[in-house]
């Protein structure tokens, strides 16, 4: 027979593992965003999946200063994005934001996976937040990491992330 304190430490142990099931039971990330995703993370991502491993000092170097030439080229190339209000988000931050140029995201996160106008594609890719959009995007690049990234003409619109957990 056990005694009333081995009774409390058992159901403390089972209310604890219960927590901790239900910790590991995470819903999918799903978010709509203003700045996406970073050049120095889909970098990341491609050279670990690449060789299995974090980059060394010289190939991080040599991609900072590949980066920052290929902005900097693109800023000499149109000053009115050189003197803009966001031009730090796309050159110090090397972030993806809404009110960039589909020039200015290949440059940060490279080409993308897959390209689509078709409004049918878009709406899965945009799950629930595609009542909210449908109106405004024309095409959607999708990127790792559940990246998507909605464009009007030339123009980021929209950005939204959905990932498994």
């Amino acid at each position: 027979m056990l005694g009333p304190v081995t009774y409390r430490i058992l159901a403390l142990a089972c209310a604890m593992a219960a927590l901790a099931a239900c910790a590991t039971m995470k819903e999918p990330l799903q978010q709509r965003t203003t700045q996406g995703p970073a050049a120095e993370e889909f970098w990341l991502y491609r050279v670990v999946l690449a060789n299995g491993r974090q980059p060394n000092f010289e190939e991080r170097r040599h991609w900072e200063d590949d980066i920052d030439e290929r902005i900097a080229k693109y800023l000499r190339a149109h000053p009115a994005a050189a003197n803009s209000l966001d031009v730090s988000t796309f050159r110090f931050f090397r972030r993806a934001a809404v009110g960039q140029t589909k020039d200015q995201i290949a440059i940060l996160l490279g080409p993308p996976q897959v390209t689509t106008t078709d409004p049918a594609e878009m709406e899965k890719l945009a799950r629930k937040f595609w009542p909210d959009i449908k109106d405004r995007v024309k095409e959607a690049w999708a990127y790792p990491l559940g990246w998507y990234v909605y464009f009007v003409d030339a123009n980021v619109v929209e950005i939204t992330q959905y990932l498994e957990p």
